[in-house]
């Protein structure tokens, strides 16, 4: 898989610190392999098919695809064909590629003024098992799945402490809200640590990295921008 952090420039990217080197995105853009993830609503369209869809009523072929995001052949007919789940990262790449909000590929939605996602209603987009959860150190749900049309992409996303570090840049911005633990957040040369109650927002066009701080499972609200009309 053709990595975006090939295309950023030497000098704005800042150097990791001590961590174990590794081939992944941050925590929002981590793929994702179906083994580990809970199947949600059986039955209806998977995201891998309305990609697909979506790229054939554009008229596109997988390479015409590949060329337009960065993503390799590959790695885009296992997403289509549904061995994988795509990164938040690449469904922002893949949305700008097709002309469509990456929030459609991860629900189309409803067309309602208002959703609710009641707490018990939540499911996880993406579940790591134990192994590939302690190694790469976040789990993920999305807090409206249901609405139709939606410009942010919210989230509750649960972090463990990891030693990986790995810089990330895609197209929006973020913001990030601490609901438990203390997080570590570096966009550029600037490093800040945040508490219960802190808040970040950054432009995810420059090289970024958000982790779990400290020994302790870190709780965070984080809602993204991907820049789509």
């Amino acid at each position: 898989m053709k990595k975006e952090k090939a295309k950023r420039k030497t000098s704005a990217r800042p150097s990791p610190a001590k961590g174990k080197a590794v081939k992944h995105d941050d925590f929002l853009t981590d793929p994702v392999n179906l083994p580990h993830m809970e199947k949600v609503d059986e039955g209806k369209e998977s995201l891998g098919d309305r990609i697909r869809r979506v790229r054939e009523e554009r008229g596109l072929t997988v390479k015409d695809l590949s060329s337009r995001t960065g993503i390799d052949i590959a790695a885009l007919e296992r997403i289509e064909s549904s061995e994988t789940i795509p990164a938040l990262g690449q469904l922002v790449r893949l949305g700008r590629a097709l002309d469509m909000k990456m929030g459609y590929f991860i629900s189309p939605g409803i067309d309602k003024l208002m959703t609710v996602v009641r707490k018990h209603e939540r499911k996880p987009i993406s579940r790591y098992g134990e192994t590939k959860s302690m190694e790469y150190g976040y789990s993920y749900e999305s807090l409206a799945p249901e609405k139709a049309d939606r410009l942010m992409e919210p989230f509750i996303v649960t972090l463990v402490p990891t030693d990986t570090e790995e810089f990330s840049t895609h197209a929006g911005q973020e913001f990030l809200y601490v609901l438990e633990g203390e997080l570590k957040v570096q966009v550029g040369d600037r490093i800040e640590f945040l508490k219960v109650g802190d808040a970040v927002y950054y432009d995810s066009n420059q090289p970024h990295l958000v982790r779990c701080a400290g020994t302790n499972v870190t709780k965070i609200l984080a809602v993204l921008y991907t820049g789509s009309k």
